[in-house]
């Protein structure tokens, strides 16, 4: 897998690493991986982006687990928020989007 941000390194605070592992069951390693995925769908989130821009990231694992991530940038660096599994309309658009990207 290809890293999509190469210049961006990952920042984790410990309270979010326990939360997303207890509550989604989501490792903080596997939750980078999907910034690998070439196939990563970025969106916008205005709604939550009050004090700083905030993202959400649609992709897959190595193998093959489809996360849905909250993040933002902070300092050149990605700073998770938040992962679960994707939902139903989550998977849909991510697999809209890979169509596209592959051309099928």
């Amino acid at each position: 897998m290809e890293k999509v941000f190469p210049e961006l390194d990952f920042d984790w605070d410990s309270h979010n690493i326990n939360k997303i592992r207890k509550k989604h069951n989501v490792q903080f390693p596997e939750a980078e991986e999907v910034f690998f995925d070439i196939n990563l769908t970025i969106l916008p989130d205005p709604t939550h982006s009050i004090a700083e821009e905030r993202y959400l990231a649609l992709g897959k694992t190595k193998t093959g687990r489809q996360l849905f991530v909250v993040f933002t940038e902070r300092a050149g660096k990605i700073r998770i928020i938040s992962v679960r599994d994707m939902g139903k309309k989550e998977r849909s658009k991510y697999n809209e989007q890979t169509k596209e990207n592959t051309g099928a």
